[in-house]
């Protein structure tokens, strides 16, 4: 086991030690102040700040500052970046997990054909009612599939202020207990060779078509698009990685043939590939 590996298990046990401290000390009188409780979060938070930063995709690392590599897209149609690296590293505001140079994105096949946030109502919606629920995930690259899972279900949107502050401060922090797998969800990585791996995060359930240990082509459909893990909406999370494992991998940063690296909100087309016809 790695030291980045022990790290986000370390953490992992002590926020579950915090809770179950809280819990019991609710229950039970302890004889001592409520506020001792926070001892393991706070040795919990020190162990992830010291731990992701010396082992896991800190800014000054030599693997995380390798060129960008190029591939192919990952999807076919006109999507919008979201969390775009191409405005700011690390994209999703973290190292962990391999994300530094993650990108997200979501169908836009016509403008207003994706729902748009509302404050209050309706709390929540189907899948269906966006278009990447479903859409074609493709292999970048020829490449070997190492990792392959989609038994998670797809949950319903978070795209109302009420389901978005359930998502932020209770679910992610349960799914965070749980390790990567809850947080990514139903996923695809693909080995690219030298030392490259590319991750598809918010698979659909049920929607693989290969299986690890498979050979694929580029522009190869791997599975469909969904909304399982921690995410608001169906889209697709990608990112480029210095291991199979996303829990103790570094980001590589990506370029992707023909667009580049959208930004935030940007409107993209990316074209069919041989092996996907129109």
């Amino acid at each position: 086991m790695t030291a980045r590996k022990l790290t986000g298990i370390v953490h992992r046990l002590l926020q579950l030690v915090f809770l179950g401290l809280v819990i019991t000390h609710a229950l039970l009188d302890l004889g001592y102040p409520w506020w001792w409780n926070f001892g393991p979060l706070a040795l919990a938070q020190a162990v992830l700040i010291v731990g992701r930063r010396r082992w896991s995709g800190a800014p000054d690392s030599p693997r995380a500052a390798r060129e960008p590599v190029e591939v192919v897209p990952p999807v076919t149609g006109r999507w919008s970046a979201l969390n775009s690296p191409a405005d700011r590293t690390p994209s999703h505001g973290t190292h962990a997990y391999g994300q530094t140079f993650a990108i997200d994105v979501v169908a836009e096949p016509e403008p207003g054909a994706r729902p748009c946030f509302r404050m209050l109502w309706p709390l929540a919606r189907r899948n269906s009612a966006f278009p990447a629920f479903g859409a074609p995930l493709l292999a970048v690259a020829d490449a070997t599939v190492v990792r392959a899972t989609d038994a998670q279900r797809d949950h319903l949107s978070r795209t109302s202020l009420p389901a978005l502050l359930y998502l932020t401060f209770l679910e992610e922090a349960v799914r965070a207990l749980f390790g990567v797998k809850r947080i990514v969800g139903n996923h695809v990585v693909l080995d690219l060779g030298e030392g490259t791996y590319a991750m598809y995060a918010h698979v659909q359930r049920g929607s693989l078509a290969v299986r690890e240990g498979d050979r694929v082509r580029a522009g190869q459909t791997l599975a469909r698009c969904g909304n399982s893990g921690n995410s608001t909406e169906p889209h697709l999370h990608f990112q480029l990685m210095d291991g199979p494992d996303p829990d103790t991998a570094r980001g590589i940063p990506f370029t992707w043939r023909g667009i580049g690296v959208p930004r935030n909100r940007e409107i993209f087309e990316a074209p069919a590939t041989a092996s996907q016809p129109t």
